[in-house]
């Protein structure tokens, strides 16, 4: 394991540009299944959970080729930008039920989105019960729900995995068994939740389903609008993208297509916390701001000033930054929401910049019931949080009058992660985070990046 030493207390001053999208990079990348064509996509992050679905997609026969920028039109400059080319011509649908498979895919949470393009192109997918951050229930009903409506058939169930010279090697795993002998024909469907990973899964499968597919209370979060229309560009036919109302009509084939993917909007909320934090002068470049929806909105209202500058926003410094009120003089409230509400993977990070704001808000984390548990390492800072229940905090900010002082924590997921990050670059004294393999999960090198800015962090192995 790796851990981060920071020496907080040091201003940050310069240019950052976020990353690809993670969370767009997961889904587009599962898309190139559903073609034996060439897909090249580009401004892919270089993080782990994205990296563990190009080995997995590698596993199964895709041919992956990293390209080299230059020789690439659509790539640009950028931190870490890259572009690879993916062939999806040879799959072996065996190895889907090897041990090397099963043991990589139960690491991921992103390879339940493998399902929708490996059951419309072949008519049968198997994944392990997936893996990633430990913050509460996430179930996948919704996935499954949607492929039965298509006409698949779910189990869950053991099955026997590995191969070894013609002997199966006798082992099991549990997983989910996913099958469509007849064919998928599309239907109306009413998502009972607005899942942006169950949306997608669905779409992956219907966009060769026999027939239209209706689906209503679908995800319209900027990664499924960056899916429809790469899926489109491959020759789909879905109409009403970026709405919460998805028009299917199934084709038999698609083709390749070049795709890139937007900047991750979380690193971008996160850039904008980290320069309230450390009362630090940033400009984060190509910010893609009308695919942010209500991120600056939230973090002015907890007083930090934003300024947009074309595709650039600046973040000034500020001796204080305090907290909003609504108009009848009430606390003031943070919640996340469905799209274009405030995301949930941004509530850790809101709540962390609160500690440092003046005045008071009342964070509400509505989705994940442990998300909210990693305040108890800030309260051993010396933050003012009172924790009212799995999905309510109480923030009582400190107005940078009283610094956090450094501690040793570790990180319990990707988001609370950088959070701890954010506080532990603000605080006085020496912070270690333990378990920095969260953090690397969802942000690329973020320790070169952040020490380019200033910041006295180093990695320990």
């Amino acid at each position: 394991m790796s851990s981060f030493e920071i020496i907080g207390g040091h201003r940050l001053k310069g240019d950052i540009e976020p990353q690809g999208a993670k969370n767009e990079a997961l889904q587009v990348i599962c898309a190139v299944l559903l073609t034996e064509d060439e897909v090249i996509i580009d401004n892919i992050p270089d993080i782990r959970d994205v990296n563990r679905l190009i080995e997995l997609l590698v596993l199964i026969g895709v041919e992956v080729k990293e390209l080299k920028k230059e020789a690439v039109q659509l790539a640009a400059e950028g931190d870490g930008c890259r572009c690879f080319s993916f062939r999806a011509k040879n799959i072996d649908i065996a190895a889907l039920e090897s041990r090397e498979f099963t043991e990589k895919a139960t690491a991921l949470r992103g390879s339940i989105m493998l399902v929708g393009p490996l059951l419309a192109r072949f008519g049968k997918a198997v994944v392990p019960q997936p893996g990633g951050d430990k913050i509460g229930r996430r179930r996948l009903d919704t996935h499954f729900t949607g492929m039965e409506m298509l006409g698949a058939k779910v189990e869950y169930k053991e099955y026997g995995v590995g191969k070894k010279s013609g002997n199966r090697i006798k082992t099991s795993s549990m997983g989910f068994v996913v099958e469509a002998k007849h064919g998928l024909k599309g239907r109306y469907m009413l998502l009972d939740e607005a899942s942006v990973t169950g949306t997608a899964n669905i779409v992956m499968a219907a966009v060769m389903a026999e027939g239209e597919t209706t689906i209503m209370n679908a995800a319209c979060e900027p990664y499924v609008y960056q899916l429809c229309g790469m899926l489109n560009n491959m020759g789909a036919h879905i109409e009403g993208v970026g709405s919460n109302l998805l028009k299917i009509t199934g084709v038999k084939s698609l083709h390749g297509c070049n795709h890139r993917l937007l900047p991750d909007m979380i690193e971008v909320g996160s850039f904008i916390g980290m320069a309230a934090m450390t009362q630090s002068d940033l400009t984060i470049k190509n910010a893609q701001v009308q695919h942010l929806g209500l991120i600056p909105q939230v973090f002015r209202r907890l007083g930090i000033e934003i300024w947009q500058k074309g595709d650039d926003l600046y973040v000034p410094r500020r001796d204080s930054y305090e907290i909003e009120r609504f108009m009848d003089g009430s606390i003031m409230t943070i919640a996340d929401a469905p799209w274009p509400g405030f995301t949930p993977d941004l509530v850790s990070i809101a709540l962390v910049v609160a500690t440092q704001c003046k005045g008071s808000v009342l964070i509400h984390q509505k989705m994940f019931e442990s998300r909210l548990f990693f305040v108890d390492k800030l309260i051993d800072m010396g933050a003012q949080i009172i924790l009212c229940d799995p999905h309510r905090a109480t923030v009582i900010g400190l107005d940078h009058t009283h610094r956090l002082r450094g501690v040793r924590m570790t990180s319990p997921d990707i988001r609370a992660g950088v959070a701890l990050l954010l506080a532990a670059l603000s605080a006085e004294g020496v912070s270690r985070i333990d378990n920095i393999e969260q953090i690397d999960r969802g942000y690329q090198h973020i320790d070169e990046r952040l020490r380019r800015l200033g910041a006295n962090i180093k990695r320990i192995s």
